[in-house]
């Protein structure tokens, strides 16, 4: 696979390899992995908050009077 980055996000990934003392390989499949654990965690609140609004949804509505 090839990947093709700007000049500034070439830039960017060597600042962030340099910085981690990796290389940019390894930083970008960090980087693929930090955003999908991210997005995981993001549903997971999303989930959780739906289900807590749903089953406290009577106590919600009393406090929110």
């Amino acid at each position: 696979m090839t990947l093709r980055l700007t000049p500034d996000d070439e830039r960017v990934l060597a600042a962030l390899a340099a910085e981690d003392g990796i290389s940019r390989q390894e930083a970008t499949i960090r980087a693929i992995h930090e955003v999908a654990a991210r997005r995981g965690h993001e549903r997971d609140v999303r989930t959780l908050s739906a289900a807590a609004r749903d089953r406290y949804a009577d106590l919600l509505d009393r406090l929110g009077r």
